[in-house]
């Protein structure tokens, strides 16, 4: 139906914007009307902004979509350190977590403070919804811009190369449907005992490395398809999304690793956050602050828990650690630095997967060898951790590499023998969700 509407560009935004939602309703129809309104209100807010020359309605909006987030992620969280605290006891709202409420927040919210800053121009309704809407990146990224996205909308879906589009999309989104059911998957039956077994007592120190190890690939390539997936069906629709992994487990050191790691998400909080704190620019103690909030945040954003918190903590302490190394330290041998930044991601993706404190505190446990030291990992815990490290660790960065191949009949012909097998496999059992779904 899109391309049959490709000449008319106002009714293949409308039925996008129709589609998208429909796309969201599969999963709660109850949060369409929040997704509309948080987009309509922003809209009209906006408006009301540009005509009449003030400023406190996109402060307004700013925290409507805020509070809105608050509300439905961490009015739970906040009530439990309440009572904490006050040693009273509040009720639980217990609310169901809209999917992906972080992910257009922030979007809606960049959008606004854009404004603000006068950088952002003024969008028809449609155009702002379809941005907010587009059912590729809607439910867990790319977090997108507005200026990244809006432009594309006005290009002729039928213009010159739109079958290499439409095929190269369908490569991304293959590759990406590989490295979930077949790689990140295969991983969980690793992970899952482990962390369960760290819920009650102090695993061996062999389940507890297999666990964090497979974790750590499991939850790269879980998200890591998910945003190839989304880059594959924008490029079939004819858009162009941005690159949300670059190879992270091959960065040299923490700095390295957040330029490619969760990309769309560490540059809205380098632009949002970590700049508008003051950056490196007012001296090493607002640094230093501007760190610490900005991956303190981070790791709110991804979760209502000390556990997540603590995560994102321990990044920014990373990172000071990293600059200040960079500054005054010696140089360290490349692979010395892979080896030791490496570590330092797989340690803290701990506290990520962890129920819990205490559950985090016993994996830890069973890292130093309290749990004792266990058997060897059987093959079928060594072989998917050796396959996905080494494709994690080797690959070509798969939006290059889909953008490179020649088009052929063998390379037609493979991929579609693929994408035959890996329906018919993952059609015999059941679904997994992906894991930034909860976020």
């Amino acid at each position: 139906m899109y391309y049959a509407l490709a000449r008319r560009q106002a009714a293949r935004e409308w039925w996008l914007i129709f589609a998208s939602l429909v796309f969201y309703g599969w999963w709660d129809i109850r949060f369409v009307p929040l997704l509309a309104g948080q987009t309509i209100v922003t809209w009209l807010l906006a408006e009301l902004a540009i005509r009449k020359g003030w400023r406190w309605p996109l402060y307004l909006a700013i925290v409507a979509n805020l509070s809105v987030l608050g509300l439905f992620k961490y009015i739970d969280f906040g009530a439990t350190i309440l009572a904490q605290v006050t040693g009273l006891e509040f009720a639980k709202a217990s609310l169901i977590l809209p999917i992906g409420i972080s992910f257009y927040t922030f979007e809606l919210v960049s959008y606004l403070v854009d404004r603000l800053r006068g950088t952002a121009p003024r969008y028809s309704f449609r155009v702002f919804g379809l941005f907010i809407a587009l059912f590729p990146h809607l439910i867990a990224g790319p977090i997108m811009r507005h200026n990244e996205i809006i432009p594309q909308f006005a290009y002729d879906p039928l213009r010159t190369g739109v079958y290499e589009r439409i095929g190269r999309g369908l490569i991304l989104f293959l590759i990406g449907f590989i490295e979930k059911f077949f790689i990140a998957d295969q991983l969980a039956p690793i992970v899952d005992p482990v962390f369960a077994e760290a819920t009650q007592t102090v695993p061996v120190f062999s389940l507890a490395s297999a666990g964090a190890l497979a974790f750590a690939l499991q939850i790269f390539f879980d998200f890591a398809a998910y945003s190839n997936m989304a880059m594959g069906i924008g490029l079939m629709f004819g858009f162009m999304l941005p690159v949300n992994f670059n190879v992270p487990y091959r960065a040299v050191n923490l700095r390295d690793f957040w330029r490619r790691w969760h990309i769309t998400l560490s540059r809205w909080l380098r632009d949002y956050v970590y700049i508008a704190l003051g950056g490196s620019r007012e001296g090493v103690g607002v640094y230093i602050w501007a760190t610490l909030v900005t991956m303190g945040l981070c790791g709110l954003w991804h979760g209502a828990g000390w556990t997540f918190i603590l995560w994102g903590l321990g990044h920014g302490i990373g990172l000071l650690v990293c600059r200040f190394w960079q500054h005054y330290g010696p140089p360290l041998p490349a692979l010395a630095a892979w080896a030791i930044t490496l570590t330092f991601v797989v340690l803290l993706f701990v506290l990520f997967r962890a129920a819990d404190l205490a559950a985090a505190g016993n994996m830890f446990a069973g890292l130093m060898g309290q749990g004792g030291l266990g058997a060897l990992w059987p093959a079928a815990t060594l072989v998917p951790i050796l396959i996905a490290g080494a494709i994690a660790l080797f690959k070509v960065p798969t939006y290059e590499w889909a953008m490179r191949i020649q088009p052929s009949l063998p390379v037609a012909i493979g991929f579609v023998a693929i994408a035959v097998f890996a329906v018919l496999e993952v059609g015999q059992g059941a679904p997994v969700s992906f894991i930034y779904f909860q976020f």
